[in-house]
């Protein structure tokens, strides 16, 4: 499943990203939006490719798949990214570069009569990770990532 999503990414390819959900499927992107059906998915990713992610390329930097029961699985795969477009009005110097997540994804296999069946995925979250932060804090009208030791806070040993 991991490698299918890294593969369409890749191709900038939303059809084949899309048929590796089933038709009622949800995708919660990095940053919240909640995509609920396959052609959802397909529609958010293609505008994507076309507009923030044309040049982009995903790596895989490790993989976990995790049965759960008889078909069905969570797979979760670290990923970096390159590539990405600055933002509207923005220069190169406003590229985010290098980005690091992780997604992770239900799946289901189907029953089909004609193979071994195909493991689609029921529901995806993706989370970008950034280096050093534990949770967010306000920072004026916005939120920033932050440490708890710079939080003041609690730490962990």
């Amino acid at each position: 499943m991991a490698l299918g999503f890294a593969d369409a990414w890749n191709a900038a390819d939303a059809d084949a990203l899309a048929a590796l959900f089933v038709e009622d499927a949800d995708f919660v992107n990095v940053v919240g939006l909640w995509w609920n059906t396959r052609e959802r998915i397909r529609a958010a990713h293609d505008y994507g490719f076309r507009r923030i992610f044309a040049g982009s390329q995903m790596r895989l930097d490790k993989v976990r798949v995790r049965a759960l029961g008889e078909g069905i699985a969570v797979v979760h795969a670290l990923w970096t990214l390159t590539g990405q477009s600055p933002a509207p009005g923005q220069t190169a110097e406003g590229s985010p570069g290098e980005r690091h997540g992780v997604i992770s994804f239900t799946v289901r296999k189907q029953q089909t009569t004609d193979d071994d069946g195909a493991w689609l995925a029921v529901s995806a979250q993706n989370t970008d990770r950034i280096a050093g932060a534990e949770t967010l804090a306000a920072e004026g009208d916005a939120l920033r990532p932050t440490a708890y030791q710079d939080l003041g806070g609690p730490t962990h040993g």
